[in-house]
């Protein structure tokens, strides 16, 4: 694969200062001020010139876009609040070449920095008998809180020519065959995940198809998943929002203010797995494309939907009274039984009822037009990040395919994956330099 210097347009650590224009590529956000200065240069005044500037400078900030920071000690998009779009892929390594791999690691982890702060790919030195270094899509936009966590499937360890088998976790094991079950081979696993977050779509479409085109002749897209309005909060800033069910969703889920929860359920500690201490601050990314039957839905009772799910469907308070972060009395007996009935959903998934562990999600709605029949192909792409799928998913993820309501009678999981996530990468590393190490 031809490939640049990775050290040409670098972008900063986080915190320090950006380097010129020339070395890093152009800012999308300097492209409203480099068109006030042109503009104004055609005028020919220099007093329309200078009120020109000063409008686009109003403008940009005004418009400042919210950056987050790409390196650290875990990878961003984990605890980070949860954007509105999703655009996730997961690639399959066809190179036969560690050292090609390793290079686009590096160059990934170039680019995905770049991208993350609002620049466009390239040093501004392109040529026009040659594809653009960047896809073009996003120039204009903001970073829109983009970021892109990388994670590594079990069949990369697989490959011997990569020479990381002893390195493959422990945790890292196949996911079991789960009651109603439906997958799709060809939409499910994969080498290497991506998921690209952001607040506007375009521009996590467009990190993933850059990615896509760096990684040529070396990886090829086995499957992409988009995802609009997020079904969980990361940070209690935020509102709950609605699944497609038009229930609140992720009430209870862990938020990056629980420090401490987060610390045991979320990140892997140092010493957990002696084959693979390049985990450490690293995490368990689960994803699973999760099919709702709409119209079956669409066409139940109130009492049902509610009783399914255990909370009422405006308030999203449990059925036991109370308001949203009222904890479900699951003790409250009313005249037909429990007030929360024992095959709701929120029972059968509270931590009391898994032995008391929890994890983070940040799940988002699809909605992949219909399916032939005139039913819509549409649901929820599942997204969880846990210090050990086998203690933290798997138990919760069989009782509730076998005794949860909604997953036997209005859900169908479709799709599956399991990703060991890496920790962040420091200045001067690359995503996953602990593996290759």
């Amino acid at each position: 694969m031809t490939s640049r210097d990775p050290r040409q347009g670098s972008a900063p650590a986080e915190g320090g200062s950006r380097p010129e224009e020339g070395r890093r590529g152009v800012s999308r956000r300097g492209l409203f001020t480099a068109a006030g200065v042109t503009g104004a240069a055609v005028a020919g005044g220099f007093a329309v010139h200078a009120a020109d500037e000063a409008a686009a400078r109003k403008r940009e900030a005004s418009q400042a876009p919210a950056v987050v920071p790409f390196r650290g000690h875990h990878q961003a998009g984990i605890t980070t609040a949860a954007q509105d779009r999703l655009h996730m892929a997961a690639f399959d390594v066809v190179t036969k070449s560690r050292a090609d791999l390793i290079l686009l690691l590096k160059e990934w982890t170039e680019a995905a920095e770049k991208m993350t702060q609002g620049y466009t790919l390239g040093d501004g030195s392109e040529s026009y008998a040659a594809p653009p270094e960047d896809t073009g899509e996003a120039r204009g936009l903001t970073a829109a809180n983009l970021t892109i966590t990388f994670g590594f499937g079990r069949s990369l360890f697989e490959k011997g020519f990569l020479g990381i088998r002893d390195k493959m976790p422990a945790a890292l094991e196949k996911l079991p065959h789960f009651p109603n079950d439906k997958l799709d081979p060809a939409r499910s696993d994969g080498d290497i995940v991506v998921q690209a977050c952001a607040d506007d779509p375009q521009v996590a479409v467009h990190a993933i198809r850059n990615l896509a085109r760096i990684g040529f002749s070396t990886v090829a897209v086995r499957w992409s998943q988009l995802g609009f309005g997020r079904t969980a909060s990361t940070s209690s800033a935020q509102a709950t929002p609605r699944n497609l069910f038009g229930f609140k969703d992720g009430t209870a889920n862990l938020k990056s203010e629980d420090a401490q929860q987060v610390e045991d359920h979320v990140w892997v500690k140092r010493g957990a797995d002696a084959a693979a201490e390049w985990m450490a601050g690293g995490t368990y990314m689960v994803a699973r494309r999760i099919r709702m039957h709409i119209e079956i839905w669409d066409r139940t009772s109130l009492q049902e939907q509610e009783a399914s799910v255990g909370r009422t469907k405006t308030e999203g308070a449990p059925l036991s009274g109370g308001h949203e972060f009222s904890e479900p009395d699951f003790a409250m007996k009313g005249k037909d039984g429990p007030l929360v009935p024992a095959d709701s959903h929120v029972r059968l998934s509270h931590p009391h009822a898994n032995k008391g562990v929890r994890m983070l999600r940040r799940g988002y709605n699809y909605t992949d037009g219909s399916d032939g029949l005139g039913r819509l192909d549409a649901g929820l792409f599942f997204i969880a990040f846990v210090v050990d799928p086998r203690t933290h998913f798997t138990p919760m993820q069989m009782q509730l395919s076998s005794k949860d309501r909604m997953h036997v009678e209005y859900l169908q999981h479709v799709a599956s994956g399991l990703y060991a996530v890496p920790p962040g990468a420091k200045p001067g590393e690359y995503v996953g330099q602990g593996l290759f190490a």
